[in-house]
């Protein structure tokens, strides 16, 4: 195709910043892709979902496709003559002919246009010039000094870019045929099926609780929640470390490798839950040095089970979101990371200064930044969360959803919101007094149904499922030993394979 002399007119270029060598663009593509355009606007519907005006290199043309998109979206005719009395008094298009570049757009299109690849390739060129301003915005941060941005901060927010610009570039989306949706939901029911229960996802180790919820699925992003010393910390755990025990045993089969951003605790004390959990004793001990000579040898068995144990743990303090996505990306590069579990997600940081200054945004970017990464690495994320005191307040102390601390869009970016609840804890602290007045009779009776319910509670834990996107809520009942720090099956023959 030959464009008209008016068509070599270099106007300034959408994104007009001086450089050494002439960014990628491709002038004739757009010229192309618009003619086609205002020859048949039918042609729109190929390109709209990811092409926009500021896509294109010549500032007239990203005008004309703004306004020719407009005319389309309001079910009105785009042509040469209806565009003309939008670009009247425009200069830049007078300096490439007034009115006769429209038409000339339009004229010079002499054969069938592969409009989506047109499209394509004007994307792809805004997406080089992207990375070419990316890499000298890089440059110049790292040449000034600031104390507010440190190398690592810096290399995060290159990541999130980095990362935003190859969502962007993605072709992928759109309608699939049902018949695709049918197989991939078929496959899923025949992997349940293979597993004798439903579990179609990573494996929590808690029988009652995989049945519950299938496993933790993939792209899921899971709230775990509780008030202190309800035990969310070491059901975190436990998950964790069944997850990657069962990875191991059976050579990636199933389980998953699994990484925990501990903002809490250190690393140590940590390890410290889990060897009391392996060798049963108590982790207090273990911490005092109160052990016996005996010990040791359940010291050496256990350290040997650990060190096959995939699990890796971060306990560095104050990360961002940014901080948590790169290093996940790496473990997920190096060792194939397959769960992350983060203790807990209002100790975390936003990454943007203005979030920062609102609390409510900050957790808001927090939690929508914790489900895009579960999405991105195609692997489930559980974040635990603190919850308001106003639980304290009632007389019925099980957690609702409502009790979330700061932010309503943890319920709303969450696929599954669970409450950790122990009754034992509230009634040890609520122990009756004789009330003015009382005669023994109806104190001793009061007395003798607080210490049935304490003897019914004893060691027993709830796990509230309170949202589930794709299964149904509920409350499993699990047993809960303190001194070992660990959550199992209340029922014993589920205990979970060692």
């Amino acid at each position: 195709m030959v464009m008209t002399a008016s068509t070599t007119v270099n106007p300034q270029p959408a994104n007009d910043s001086p450089q050494q060598r002439t960014m990628p663009h491709n002038n004739e593509a757009e010229q192309i892709l618009l003619g086609a355009l205002l020859v048949n606007n039918n042609n729109l519907e190929k390109v709209s979902e990811f092409l926009k005006a500021q896509h294109f290199y010549l500032d007239i043309h990203a005008r004309i496709f703004e306004a020719l998109t407009k005319l389309i979206d309001r079910g009105q005719d785009a042509s040469p003559v209806t565009l003309k009395q939008y670009f009247q008094d425009d200069t830049a298009l007078a300096d490439l002919g007034g009115g006769k570049y429209l038409d000339d757009l339009a004229d010079n299109i002499i054969s069938v246009v592969d409009v989506q690849e047109f499209g394509r390739q004007i994307h792809e060129l805004h997406l080089r010039r992207a990375l070419i301003i990316l890499g000298e915005d890089i440059v110049n941060d790292a040449y000034k000094p600031d104390l507010d941005l440190s190398p690592t901060d810096q290399i995060g927010d290159a990541e999130q870019q980095l990362f935003e610009l190859a969502t962007q570039g993605d072709f992928k989306g759109g309608f699939v045929p049902l018949i695709t949706s049918v197989t991939a939901a078929i496959k899923t029911a025949e992997q349940s099926y293979q597993h004798d229960g439903g579990i179609t996802g990573v494996t929590t180790g808690l029988v009652d609780l995989d049945k519950k919820l299938g496993g933790l699925q993939n792209s899921d992003l899971l709230i775990l929640a509780g008030r202190p010393s309800m035990g969310k910390s070491a059901l975190a755990t436990n998950i964790g470390y069944n997850a990657a025990r069962r990875y191991s045993q059976t050579d990636g089969k199933e389980g998953a490798v699994v990484g925990i951003f501990q903002l809490e605790m250190s690393a140590e004390q940590l390890a410290n839950r889990i060897l009391a959990d392996e060798t049963c004793i108590p982790s207090d001990q273990i911490r005092r040095g109160e052990i016996k000579d005996t010990d040791f040898q359940k010291f050496v068995e256990a350290s040997t089970l650990m060190s096959q144990t995939p699990m890796f743990i971060d306990d560095t303090p104050g990360l961002t979101v940014n901080s948590i996505r790169t290093r996940a990306r790496r473990l997920k590069r190096t060792h194939n990371l397959g769960l992350i579990i983060i203790d807990y997600l209002q100790l975390l940081m936003g990454s943007s200064k203005a979030s920062q200054q609102n609390r409510v945004q900050e957790v808001s970017e927090i939690s929508r930044g914790l489900k895009i990464l579960a999405k991105e690495l195609e692997i489930p994320v559980v974040a635990l969360a603190q919850l308001s005191r106003a639980v304290e307040q009632r007389e019925n102390k099980r957690p609702q959803l409502a009790d979330l601390r700061e932010s309503g869009s943890i319920e709303q970016d969450a696929d599954v919101v669970m409450f950790v609840y122990r009754e034992q804890y509230y009634l040890e602290r609520d122990e009756p007094a004789r009330r003015p007045e009382e005669d023994d009779s109806k104190f001793n009776a009061r007395y003798a149904d607080w210490q049935q319910r304490c003897q019914e509670a004893h060691n027993v834990a709830e796990c509230i499922v309170a949202k589930q996107r794709h299964g149904p809520i509920g409350t499993v009942r699990m047993q809960f030993t303190g001194e070992f720090t660990r959550f199992s099956d209340l029922d014993m023959h589920h205990q979970f394979d060692s």
